[in-house]
């Protein structure tokens, strides 16, 4: 067994300087202080002189470049709570150990999701524009307007820690609860929202969409032509998951059509290379994946990720471990 304090560790991007700190403290590591992007091939390449890999969401870790690892890489820690980036199968199939972050990103995420909410539906984009290019002119009584949040019924897909979390703070919005989830939560986590088993049977009801899912073949283009059709016109999407739940085909034609009134988004297919037509559309509150990015959520995510290495580098079982039995 590699005893933790000679366990080699490859970093793939710039970490918080307190997690690098405890890296080159705790292993023999070596980081990326550039925060140089890395290809699968560079990153299998460099691996073959280490025993574990810490990387990021931005890190394809797919299953070409897992079967290219060397023999000696023995876990990967992900500085993500998402592993749609991670061929976990493939990893298992390997024998190595995969671990995630989880908990730590909750709040913040939840926190941007009720950012999102506010600014597309008070019209945040269109708002601040008309400052900036000093095109305020005298008021109106009629415009321009936006949409109240309060009081409003809102869809959560996805009760897992972020939605209850969403779910906690709409409360204080006096906001109409339902939610989606695979299964029934328990009483105490729906937060007095409705359960609905199918999808379909919530859409109707829902005057915002928050999502908040994980990113699987099951959710890919979920929000489509068909189910923002059952939303009630003049809805409003809001999403922190993944860009792949949502068709933009579907959301940008709802926009301009007036279907939904707006949208506010924190992720997207590609990303940074979303689709062009996202930027023309003043009804999109849009920001770049900031769902987790504070400073002490960041630290957080990346001690929790070396907790992981340290645990499994001791012979234990890793708090966040996704490949064991």
């Amino acid at each position: 067994m590699t005893t933790m304090a000679k366990a080699r560790i490859l970093v793939t991007r710039h970490l918080p300087n307190e997690v690098e700190n405890r890296l080159t403290r705790d292993f023999s590591t070596e980081l990326n202080p550039d925060d140089r992007a890395m290809s699968g091939a560079e990153i299998a390449e460099r691996a073959k002189n280490f025993d574990g890999l810490l990387i990021t969401s931005m890190d394809r870790c797919r299953k070409d470049l897992i079967d290219a690892l060397p023999a000696s890489i023995r876990m990967i820690a992900t500085f993500s709570v998402g592993t749609d980036h991670i061929d976990i199968l493939a990893a298992k199939a390997k024998g190595i150990a995969v671990s995630n972050t989880p908990d730590v990103l909750t709040d913040a995420t939840a926190d941007v999701a009720l950012l999102l909410m506010l600014g597309a539906a008070r019209g945040a984009v269109w708002g601040d524009k008309m400052v900036r290019d000093n095109k305020w002119g005298p008021p109106s009584p009629t415009y321009p307007l936006g949409l109240d949040v309060s009081g409003r019924r809102l869809g959560i897909i996805g009760m897992g820690r972020i939605g209850q979390a969403v779910a906690i703070r709409a409360q204080a919005f006096n906001m109409i609860l339902h939610y989606h989830n695979r299964r029934k939560v328990d009483a105490a986590s729906e937060h007095g929202a409705t359960f609905h088993a199918r999808l379909d049977d919530m859409l109707p009801n829902c005057d915002f969409l928050s999502i908040n899912c994980a990113s699987t073949a099951e959710t890919r283009d979920l929000i489509n032509e068909k189910t923002i059709g059952r939303l009630p016109n003049g809805a409003i999407i809001v999403n922190t998951a993944r860009g792949e739940i949502v068709d933009d085909e579907a959301l940008i034609s709802a926009l301009k059509s007036g279907k939904l009134a707006a949208a506010g988004l924190d992720v997207f297919k590609g990303e940074p290379n979303i689709d062009p037509r996202y930027r023309e559309l003043d009804n999109v509150f849009m920001l770049p994946h900031l769902g987790s990015a504070t400073k002490n959520t960041r630290i957080a995510m990346g001690m929790r990720a070396v907790d992981n290495l340290e645990a499994f580098f001791k012979g234990e079982r890793p708090r966040d471990l996704l490949t064991g039995a």
